[in-house]
């Protein structure tokens, strides 16, 4: 199961039988989920001008998935006492898929939040799969090669595109704030040992947009690890670095554009 993803690079972990149950239970719903994500690319540009918030391409698998019927779904459990209702919680899944005999797979897609939402996504899978309403718990995140390599990217973008300063930025799409430009001239105009420029943009950009305190394999396999989510059964994704794409150029800078323009 997943073979074709994790010869691509993706990493695949489970918890919980969740392999087994996949198997047995869901293998249309495994064969689907693999489908959408050997498909998912996300262009370096797509990351440089979308500044490290969701990029277009994780927006297309959002698509892609919700094309398959993995669709976003609002569970309310209620308590009720007499058949008088006593208490009610309502739980918020951005991708369900539900199967005729009602059984439920449910998946988040963390590309770039800040880790605390892993603990949010684990605890509702938890919930919901206490109350019945999951079988199955998938959660996709940038994987290892991607959140460590993210450096090496952003600097193999700057190189191929020849960029010598922060005045050809925008021209990509990426317009730095006040503070950024600062600590980037900082970097490199300073008298001892100044910093090339991309250099420096690669380590300011980085930092500031796919930090450590962003959701990451690291920071979830941490929460796993500590049991956050447990005993719902679990299917951990990392996407590889092998999903970034260079070759659209400003193509892809034109769907970001447009994609800012519907919003």
């Amino acid at each position: 199961m997943f073979d074709a993803l994790i010869g691509r690079g993706f990493q695949v972990e489970y918890q919980a039988h969740a392999k087994a149950i996949l198997s047995s239970d869901f293998p249309d719903a495994a064969i689907e989920l693999e489908s959408a994500l050997l498909g998912a690319t996300i262009p370096v540009e797509e990351i440089i001008a979308g500044g490290g918030g969701e990029a277009r391409g994780t927006q297309r698998l959002r698509r892609a998935l919700s094309a398959k019927n993995w669709l976003k779904t609002t569970f309310v459990v209620e308590k009720r006492i007499n058949d008088v209702p006593r208490e009610s919680q309502s739980h918020e899944v951005d991708h369900v898929r539900t199967f005729a005999d009602g059984l439920r797979v449910a998946l988040e897609i963390e590309w770039n939040n800040k880790d605390p939402f892993f603990d949010r996504d684990l605890e509702n899978f938890k919930r919901l799969h206490a109350d019945g309403a999951i079988s199955v718990g998938v959660i996709v995140t940038r994987g290892k090669s991607l959140h460590g390599n993210m450096r090496g990217l952003v600097r193999r973008f700057l190189d191929e595109r020849n960029i010598l300063d922060l005045d050809q930025m925008p021209h990509w799409g990426y317009q730095p704030t006040t503070r950024q430009r600062a600590a980037i001239n900082n970097l490199v105009r300073r008298n001892k040992n100044p910093v090339p420029f991309r250099e420096a943009f690669t380590e300011k950009f980085v930092a500031d947009k796919f930090g450590e305190a962003t959701t990451h394999w690291r920071k979830l396999e941490d929460r796993v690890k500590r049991g956050v989510g447990n005993p719902c059964p679990l299917v951990l994704i990392g996407l590889p670095d092998s999903i970034v794409t260079f070759d659209e150029g400003k193509a892809a800078l034109r769907e970001v554009e447009a994609g800012e323009n519907e919003e």
